[in-house]
């Protein structure tokens, strides 16, 4: 059985179609996958405390995980990545505690590597 124009024309409408909605689904899926990945946080401590610790908090800030400095610091003027920092679509919260027990926050977003500057105009939290 031979298909008439009309039937192929509908086939092909059909497939071109579904391609591209095959197509938009995958871009959807990629860019999700992108915003919940891991990234990268450099931390930049350009102030004039030493970080004692540092703590991840992704998707719920008030949720901290361990300790990421395993007992090293980071000097004034120093520097520390935090790699492979698992990232839900809502970010991850960073919090650097600096050796009076004071902390200070970011909150990264998931779209990229992060780099965190903190400076001594950042108003520390010292639970007060």
């Amino acid at each position: 059985m031979k298909l008439s124009n009309t039937h192929k024309n509908r086939s092909r409408s059909l497939i071109a179609g579904l391609a591209v909605v095959v197509a938009l689904f995958g871009i959807t899926a990629l860019s999700r996958a992108m915003s919940t990945g891991n990234i990268n946080v450099t931390v930049r401590n350009n102030s004039q405390r030493v970080i004692s610790h540092l703590y991840l908090a992704p998707g719920d800030p008030n949720n901290w995980g361990p300790d990421q400095l395993n007992g090293s610091t980071i000097p004034s003027g120093g520097s520390y990545i935090l790699s492979n920092v698992a990232c839900g679509g809502s970010g991850v919260r960073v919090i650097a505690e600096d050796q009076n027990g004071c902390f200070v926050y970011y909150n990264a977003s998931c779209d990229s590597n992060q780099v965190w500057e903190i400076s001594d105009t950042a108003t520390p939290d010292c639970g007060g």
